[in-house]
């Protein structure tokens, strides 16, 4: 439940960056941060920069740091302290992870990816087959962005070592029945590696209660700072032979995937965001973001073609939608003049562009937080309807 009543001015005047005029629509490419999450930065730097080991105060402020961030993380994802693993973002994070996952895979070895995903959870099973000589395929979707779970199930063999999916697709806001695809892959006896990238923002995660492997996330789509956060079940980090140096301790287990000297300072913003979230509470967070896209949905005019799911049902607040007659470069050009902040291209959903028939040019993409306001939808639509 929602630790107190929504207000979204309240939630707002939190946010330095959200006091002028820009109307930000552009969170599913980084949210803005509450101020508690700069001054937690901020407050690190001043009062325990250091690194690790040292037998002085800011050394021994700062492991302790470290110790809350990895259980601030276990909190946030709903795993123990233990299974968290940070890194320098999502991608650098996942590409570390499926090197070291690929290092027990043999030549011939299947990947499925799906036509939802972000090129994050899609390039590093490419990259890794390319140089272990693996097949990596794609799991179709229906006619309204959702996943065709039918289409998993036959494209499984007994060759499948992972199945990778979104929680959410990033560019059109469509999410997938993580449960099922994950007891799906296991049925297989392959892992379920999920993307919570886009989700993050949006609602809770609990990976006991989905089941899955590796679950990877950014905090800088959550209101917090440039970092990746993975999960990886406990199995997996004590088999797995980790890329470090020799020194660096084996213990706890996914320590032993963090390489160098961590961004403490980012870690301490980290901290910041998820108290902030909880401050805020996701009840409040996901009922004012449904009544946003509702609006949003009501009054998107005519002219435009929505791609994706037509109510907020099975959805979070982004939308992807065109124009016949206007580019989305030229419609978000427009509208960053006018104050507005939204997306266009591809986002890196590569292939979901391609399946949309949209690989040339994109859609235009307008995500909703819930700092976002009804008077900034009101504001969206009525320049969308200028076009």
């Amino acid at each position: 439940m929602s630790t107190i009543a929504y207000d979204v001015e309240a939630v707002r005047a939190r946010f330095s960056a959200l006091r002028g005029e820009l109307a930000f629509f552009d969170g599913p490419g980084g949210t803005q941060v509450p101020d508690s999450v700069i001054d937690a930065v901020s407050s690190y730097f001043r009062e325990s920069n250091a690194n690790v080991g040292g037998p002085y105060g800011t050394s021994i402020r700062t492991e302790a740091l470290i110790d809350n961030a990895h259980e601030t993380a276990g909190r946030f994802l709903g795993c123990p302290a233990d299974d968290v693993v940070f890194g320098p973002n999502m991608t650098s994070l996942n590409f570390t992870l499926t090197r070291t996952a690929g290092r027990s895979f043999e030549e011939d070895d299947e990947i499925l990816v799906t036509g939802l995903d972000h090129d994050a959870n899609v390039a590093p099973w490419l990259e890794l087959a390319r140089d272990l000589d693996l097949e990596v395929k794609i799991v179709g979707l229906n006619a309204d962005t959702t996943l065709d779970l039918d289409d998993l199930e036959r494209q499984l063999t007994d060759r499948t070592r992972v199945v990778a999916f979104p929680l959410a697709a990033n560019a059109v806001g469509t999410l997938t029945d993580a449960a099922r695809i994950t007891a799906i892959a296991h049925e297989a006896d392959a892992l379920a590696w999920a993307d919570a990238v886009h989700y993050g923002p949006h609602g809770p995660i609990d990976v006991e209660a989905l089941g899955v492997d590796v679950l990877v996330c950014s905090p800088y789509k959550f209101f917090g700072p440039h970092l990746g956060v993975a999960f990886v079940r406990s199995e997996l980090l004590e088999s797995w032979r980790p890329y470090k140096v020799r020194p660096a301790p084996n213990d706890p287990p996914g320590r032993r995937f963090e390489t160098g000297t961590q961004p403490h300072e980012l870690l301490a913003g980290f901290v910041a965001a998820v108290e902030y979230i909880e401050s805020v509470g996701w009840d409040a967070i996901r009922s004012h973001e449904r009544m946003l896209g509702e609006r949003f949905l009501a009054g998107l005019s005519d002219a435009y073609t929505l791609h994706g799911l037509p109510t907020m049902d099975g959805r979070v607040a982004t939308f992807a939608f065109t124009h016949a007659a206007r580019t989305p470069c030229e419609i978000a050009t427009t509208l960053g003049e006018r104050g507005i902040a939204v997306w266009h291209g591809d986002y890196y959903a590569v292939e979901l562009m391609k399946r949309l028939e949209l690989a040339e040019n994109g859609a235009v993409r307008a995500g909703i937080v819930h700092y976002n306001t009804e008077g900034e939808v009101d504001r969206l639509l009525e320049a969308l309807s200028s076009f």
